[in-house]
């Protein structure tokens, strides 16, 4: 319904055999390019502000170019740098296309390692220059780095402050230079380190250079990059002497799966996208656990490191809910748990009154909950007529078992995506109605006046678009009541490790809160939070407690749900409007291995998060009330 972003999609690739091999056996030597192409492909749905890919040749001669970079902005992202790599190719003839030793001695993106990003801006910060990957470039083939990654970090400040103390000059204000920075400062250190045992050794000239690109221990320079970061990330990057790594968060917030066989290894944020760009059976994809990296030498071996003590797992839970693609076995069955365990909730909201009641979605996002909520309502139903058979004796008549057995589960198609409202149309009044207008319904697929209308959603977050379009474009149907369903709890906090919600005044649960607290004469609960926040401001984050708790905590989930239906219902709606949700035992239920729940529960599982809602919180306050 609301359209959510986050950062990012991630895809590497290292061919573990000469190009020679692929050429002869795929009849191309440019296997790993497609295979990038088909990853980032099928992983759109995590970017599409912006895409880039890093490739880094093997065996490049001194003066020839080694490390490759192209990146774009925009929605056709993909297609655009994909095309610029291979308008590089497209005046060969298609023998020279093939020469394998022609490419690799002066073909761009012709190598063996790559690495491809996905963007989707969480900070408001865009332009060419925040697509990934970033590069960090030196004259030794070993210093030089290309990082990219999904994350966002909480500490940017504290990390800034502690690295520019040490003379460190980051080009620019922002997580990704500065983490930038961070691992190119110590692969910098690791590769002086090999210098100086490398001249004890006796070594000269390029046996010195052959030395550290073979012994470059990127682990340790991981582990005392990161010691710091504060927030959930998938970090990859290459450098320019062919080694490549990945690495996620201690608290597993941010996915990653990688496959490896003979041929190749590959690393992406979904498991899926690896199962059908390699073809590849989904139990021979590990999942990259918390605090650890994969990590692949120069020379092809893997191996995968702990990095960093693996700290409580709060997996997000919203890659389960939304943003990853429903395609995975284990999400699919998960969504579909999401939308069955809502069952008794909705059952009471329509008085059980199944036979007169449409089920629908919105799209497109929330199509496997409602298929599991379908499967809930059969089950429900079966059970009725059970009883109701029983109910007849021995020896029903055929037109009493029809009538029982001819009940059925009404699902239609009711609500269409129709139109994206255009940026140029600014004029508020104009904007508005064609707001209203974002959603179509289909005509005839009620009973006026007497169906109920159930439409389930993954999520309701700002509650726009249930405001300007949903509500108003269903009443024009005639339900005698909409109850709106969201597969996921009330979304009450802010996010802080990728997903593009910041403020307090964002949140239709935090502002029913608020209304709530306002007309039962409680304002004295904002005051007491606001001090509480106001006096921990200055304590280090790891002391400090997140109070925004108690601007709900005088209320059931049932109370803040019915004042958000009276602050979204807009004027004139006939129908009776209800919002059901999810609880968060349902959620933890349904996804026992994603835990993360911050945004509805508030427990963040870092101390930046807490130190983030706190000041979120401050401002909110301070601006509403102009302090």
């Amino acid at each position: 319904m609301e359209e959510l972003k986050h950062e990012c999609g991630v895809a590497m690739i290292r061919l573990l055999k000469p190009l020679e091999f692929y050429e002869q056996k795929y009849g191309t030597w440019m296997y790993g390019l497609n295979k990038l192409y088909l990853l980032m492909e099928k992983q759109h749905n995590r970017g599409q502000e912006g895409a880039g890919l890093a490739c880094v040749k093997l065996e490049a001669d001194p003066g020839e170019e080694y490390m490759f970079r192209e990146r774009a902005l925009g929605t056709g992202a993909i297609t655009e740098i994909f095309d610029a790599v291979h308008s590089n190719f497209k005046e060969l003839t298609g023998e020279q296309l093939h020469d394998v030793e022609l490419a690799k001695r002066t073909l761009p993106f012709a190598g063996e390692v790559y690495m491809g990003h996905l963007r989707y801006s969480t900070t408001g910060k865009s332009g060419l220059s925040y697509v990934h990957p970033f590069l960090r470039r030196n004259n030794w083939r070993a210093k030089n780095l290309a990082l990219c990654g999904n994350f966002n970090m909480t500490n940017v400040d504290e990390i800034f402050a502690h690295i520019t103390a040490k003379g460190q000059h980051p080009r620019r204000y922002a997580d990704t230079y500065i983490m930038l920075e961070q691992v190119g400062h110590r692969l910098d250190r690791e590769v002086e380190r090999l210098f100086v045992i490398a001249q004890e050794k006796g070594l000269q000239g390029m046996d010195i250079t052959h030395y550290i690109e073979q012994h470059v221990d990127l682990a340790n320079v991981l582990r005392t990059s990161s010691a710091d970061w504060d927030g959930g990330y998938v970090i990859c990057g290459l450098t320019g002497s062919g080694e490549s790594f990945a690495m996620r968060d201690p608290w597993g917030i941010r996915p990653a799966f990688w496959y490896q066989d003979d041929e190749i290894a590959v690393l992406a944020s979904e498991r899926p996208v690896i199962q059908t760009a390699l073809n590849v059976p989904m139990a021979s994809i590990r999942e990259l656990m918390p605090g650890e990296a994969v990590i692949i030498s120069k020379s092809g071996q893997l191996r995968t490191v702990q990095v960093n003590k693996p700290r409580e797992r709060h997996a997000c839970s919203f890659e389960r809910i939304y943003f990853s693609r429903g395609s995975d076995a284990d999400i699919y069955r998960e969504r579909k748990l999401l939308g069955e365990k809502l069952v008794p909730r909705i059952l009471k909201a329509i008085n059980y009154d199944v036979d007169n009641t449409v089920f629908s979605f919105i799209p497109n996002t929330a199509e496997v909950a409602f298929y599991g909520m379908l499967q809930g309502l059969d089950k429900y139903l079966n059970e009725e007529k059970v009883r109701e058979i029983a109910a007849l004796g021995h020896n029903p008549t055929h037109s009493e078992l029809e009538a029982i057995l001819s009940r059925r589960i009404r699902s239609e198609k009711v609500a269409i995506k129709d139109i994206k409202l255009r940026t140029f149309i600014a004029e508020g009044n104009t904007r508005n109605d064609l707001a209203a207008h974002v959603y179509d319904i289909t005509y005839g697929s009620l009973r006026p006046g007497v169906d109920n209308l159930v439409i389930i959603d993954d999520s309701i977050v700002r509650g726009t678009t249930l405001k300007q379009s949903i509500i108003g474009i269903l009443d024009r149907l005639s339900p005698r009541k909409i109850v709106i369903v969201s597969s996921s709890p009330q979304v009450r906090y802010p996010d802080y490790y990728g997903i593009d919600m910041a403020r307090m005044s964002e949140f239709i649960a935090f502002r029913a809160a608020i209304e709530l607290l306002k007309e039962r004469e409680m304002k004295d609960v904002i005051a007491a939070a606001y001090r509480k926040a106001k006096e921990q401001a200055d304590l280090p984050k790891e002391r400090m407690t997140n109070y925004v708790k108690e601007i709900y905590a005088p209320f059931t989930d049932e109370e803040i749900a019915d004042k958000m239906v009276q602050l979204l219902t807009p004027k004139g709606t006939r129908a009776t409007v209800e919002i059901v949700y999810q609880p968060l035992e349902g959620l933890h239920e349904a996804c026992p291995n994603h835990t993360g729940d911050w945004y509805f529960s508030g427990n963040y599982p870092t101390p930046g998060g807490v130190r983030m809602v706190n000041k979120a919180f401050i401002d909110y306050i301070e601006q509403l009330y102009q302090f």
